[in-house]
């Protein structure tokens, strides 16, 4: 599946004689099939035709975009140059070694999330969240990967996006990847899409055993109780993620969950009700001065919300550092994580107490 050609015409033929679903009829002979001819799109299907033209078409710029500015000198993932000259950085330093030793060490973060209104069978829910795998990137990492999440105990588990190191590059080596990673995490396993993975890995993930949250959510029932687990599509670069249609079938008063790539769209979710907002992206920088000061974090929410736990209004939030690593395989002053949310019913004074004690942390935010 390689995604730069999805959009091309076919090998051996012209743009006049085969048309991919999504694109308009052209006027040539012979004639192109029309809407009641063309074979379903099963995306169109699945997503609808709006978002899944969108998508596609935003993929298919970012693409044209880094051709075109291949030799221009701007930023991380825009420039080969740049990637090589952050690695022969490393390697100069004499620290390669240490940086993928780092890279492939991962911690594990168990942490309480307090819910004042979570139905009592889901006290002590445990959620294991896996972010920004990059499973193509580095084999060590994959199996560094599975043998942190193998012996855990979780009662469901959720992916947070970027499964692919590159958003231009095939996507098989990632998609095997995730195919080698399937068989160790048991439960349910839901996601979502990051900004380095494409549209077309929708069905094959899903092949997986994967259920993927695209701007839609799902009930999660316990003992005639239920929560629920919304995702959105990636709202870092390509910007898809629809709120609303997530937020749409949730009742009122029902605790629920948003799984989201990147932690930019907080504000909008504490609106709308979330209690917990999970998420990734930004590798808590990856490589970090002492005292994990991040150098880079490709994103444009606020300090406070890009590592770890944080809070606005009355929604939890979690961004994790991430499983794998981007660019290359190294990392320093920040560890690469799994992470394992316990969910806990809160009495209000309790949620109470832990707004107080979150408040300094969320005028920073405002701020």
């Amino acid at each position: 599946m390689n995604r730069a050609t999805s959009a091309a015409a076919p090998p051996g033929g012209t743009a006049g004689t085969v048309h991919h679903p999504w694109e308009p009829a052209a006027l040539v002979d012979p004639p192109a099939p029309t809407g009641l001819d063309r074979a379903p799109d099963p995306l169109a299907g699945r997503l609808g035709a709006c978002l899944v033209r969108m998508r596609r078409g935003l993929e298919q710029d970012y693409r044209d975009s880094i051709k075109a500015h291949r030799y221009r000198f701007l930023g991380l993932e825009r420039c080969r140059l740049t990637h090589l000259l952050i690695e022969l950085g490393v390697r100069a330093s004499g620290l390669s070694a240490r940086g993928r030793r780092n890279a492939t060490t991962l911690a594990l973060v168990e942490r309480t999330v307090p819910i004042a209104a979570l139905p009592g069978p889901f006290d002590g829910l445990r959620i294991l969240h896996l972010s920004d795998l990059h499973l193509d990137l580095d084999a060590a990492i994959l199996q560094a990967i599975i043998a942190r999440v193998r012996p855990l105990s979780y009662d469901l588990c959720v992916l947070t996006g970027d499964y692919c190191a590159s958003a231009t590059g095939p996507c098989e080596p990632a998609l095997a990847a995730l195919a080698q990673l399937r068989p160790h995490l048991h439960g349910p396993v839901y996601a979502v899409m990051g900004n380095n993975d494409s549209i077309e890995m929708v069905p094959p993930i899903e092949a997986l055993g994967i259920r993927l949250l695209i701007n839609e959510s799902l009930p999660i029932e316990r003992d005639g109780e239920r929560i629920f687990l919304a995702g959105i599509d990636d709202p870092n670069r390509y910007r898809t993620h629809n709120l609303e249609a997530a937020a749409a079938a949730i009742p009122p008063d029902t605790p629920a969950i948003l799984l989201a790539h990147a932690p930019e769209p907080f504000r909008a979710a504490a609106s709308l009700g979330f209690a917990l907002m999970l998420c990734g992206h930004t590798h808590g920088g990856q490589i970090c001065l002492p005292g994990g000061f991040a150098l880079i974090s490709h994103s444009r929410a606020p300090q406070c919300v890009r590592a770890g736990a944080w809070r606005w209004r009355q929604m939890q939030g979690y961004t994790s550092r991430g499983a794998g690593s981007s660019i290359i395989a190294a990392r320093f002053n920040c560890p690469p994580e799994v992470t394992i949310h316990c969910l806990r019913r809160a009495a209000a004074a309790d949620e109470s107490l832990t707004t107080a004690l979150l408040s300094v942390r969320t005028t920073a935010i405002e701020e």
